[in-house]
């Protein structure tokens, strides 16, 4: 899929839910790129600012949009990639701030094996 396919598609699916992109388009467009990439390297669309695993059930948490999504934009205004943010956040009318990771240790940890933490 060409990249300004998918962020006009994404944009007409999330804008209605209240989840716009950042208006930094070259930064949203680099972070949608990596999204196909993942899609072609592991067959699903994981986040790009996440290890995954190359094991959809394990990653299911992160396929774009994951599921920490909501709770980011909700506490700071923007997901933890930035990619999705919230229309205040957009408009400056809140802080850009670092939004720590939610991903449970254990989750990111096997993303550097490919296998459970603790598995060699």
């Amino acid at each position: 899929m060409d990249v300004q396919k998918l962020y006009d598609w994404l944009k007409s699916v999330q804008e209605p839910k209240g989840y716009y992109f950042n208006k930094n388009k070259e930064e949203t467009l680099y972070l949608l790129e990596a999204l196909i990439i993942n899609r072609e390297r592991y067959g699903y669309m994981c986040c790009p600012c996440r290890l995954a695993s190359n094991g959809r059930e394990w990653d299911k948490d992160i396929i774009c949009p994951c599921v920490y999504r909501k709770p980011d934009v909700e506490e700071y205004g923007s997901c933890y990639c930035n990619l999705y943010v919230s229309k205040e956040w957009n408009e400056d009318k809140i802080p850009h701030v670092y939004v720590p990771e939610r991903r449970p240790p254990e989750k990111q940890l096997r993303g550097w094996h490919g296998k459970m933490p603790g598995v060699i």
